[in-house]
């Protein structure tokens, strides 16, 4: 969808809400970090295929900061920086990274950073609002979070500025059959009791909406692709317990429509038949399925084609491209 959709059919971005949800999940998150690391593996695969050098990274919503090392090792020249809007997952992150580095504190200066053992650093931000200097960075990885942000449209643009030329974006987000099973689940249970729909989980983008929104910001060469990741749990409680901890839905919702005054007893009663249409999904395995399209993209920083006051730029090996004589 363009940027029009973006603002239109999703909810108002709640900065502050989302930091409360992920500092409060920053302690339990180990408990369901198993899917962003298998995402991130699957991304380095995908990286091998693609030359780059950067001289300095940034991880766009780091979390715990578990794909740092990694990217650090990759990258030994470049130093490697971490933000994100949680700080209690900074602090995680920043743990988590000492203890990785801890013998390099030993090295001489210069060796040291000729390996690049400087170690991250770390911001605490908005990724729509980043607090580095425009061209910053040639490489901006990004694992399974720009689907936490109501405006992918906002965020695009951002991190555009922040790379140089010809810098990589790569990152990961969830597609719109992510969770499907939860979203039909609390359909049932509202349709069966007359309650108007919610929303329980994310909008989420459409890889083909992702695409146009990379080259309305700037973006060129745009490579989409996605894949079906099936989860499976013997009970529909630890299906639950998994999406809150993974921040279930951040945005701000209007009050719930329960039966009566919305008491206690109200809310428990939805909660148990929202676990009845759980349990109804059970395969014949034994197992509930809860279903992830995970979408990978990367894309390249394209030549500007205008000055910042507005003036065209023609580059030199364009020149003569459209004469009848060179077609």
């Amino acid at each position: 969808m363009p940027s029009t959709s973006a603002k239109s059919s999703r909810p108002a971005y709640d900065s502050r809400r989302l930091r409360q949800i992920f500092d409060r999940r920053a302690s339990t998150f180990d408990d369901v970090a198993f899917l962003p690391r298998e995402i991130a593996q699957r991304m380095r695969e995908r990286l091998d295929y693609i030359k780059i050098a950067p001289s300095a990274v940034l991880d766009a919503a780091c979390g715990m900061g578990d794909d740092l090392p990694a990217l650090r090792e990759r990258f030994p020249e470049a130093p490697v920086y971490g933000t994100d809007i949680s700080h209690a997952m900074l602090t995680r992150a920043l743990r988590h990274d000492a203890g990785d580095t801890s013998w390099r504190r030993f090295l001489p200066a210069s060796i040291g950073k000729a390996l690049g053992a400087r170690g991250p650093r770390f911001a605490q931000s908005d990724f729509a609002a980043l607090p580095f200097a425009a061209a910053a960075f040639e490489l901006i990885w990004s694992n399974l979070a720009l689907h936490w942000h109501s405006r992918p449209d906002q965020v695009f643009p951002e991190w555009q500025r922040v790379l140089k030329v010809n810098g990589l974006l790569m990152f990961s987000t969830l597609g719109p059959d992510s969770l499907k099973e939860l979203r039909g689940a609390y359909a049932e249970v509202e349709a069966a009791r007359g309650l108007p729909g919610r929303a329980h989980v994310i909008d989420f983008v459409d890889m083909h909406d992702l695409g146009d929104m990379l080259v309305e910001s700037g973006f060129e060469i745009p490579v989409m692709d996605q894949e079906v990741l099936t989860i499976t749990y013997k009970s529909p409680q630890s299906l639950l317990r998994d999406v809150r901890r993974w921040g279930a839905y951040p945005f701000e919702r209007d009050p719930a429509p329960t039966e009566g005054t919305g008491s206690g007893s109200s809310r428990r009663r939805l909660h148990d038949a929202l676990l009845a249409a759980l349990e109804a999904r059970r395969r014949p395995d034994g197992t509930i399925p809860l279903t992830f399209e995970v979408i990978y993209g990367h894309a390249w920083k394209a030549v500007p084609r205008t000055t910042p006051e507005g003036h065209g730029i023609v580059r030199l090996e364009d020149i003569g491209k459209g004469s009848p004589k060179n077609r």
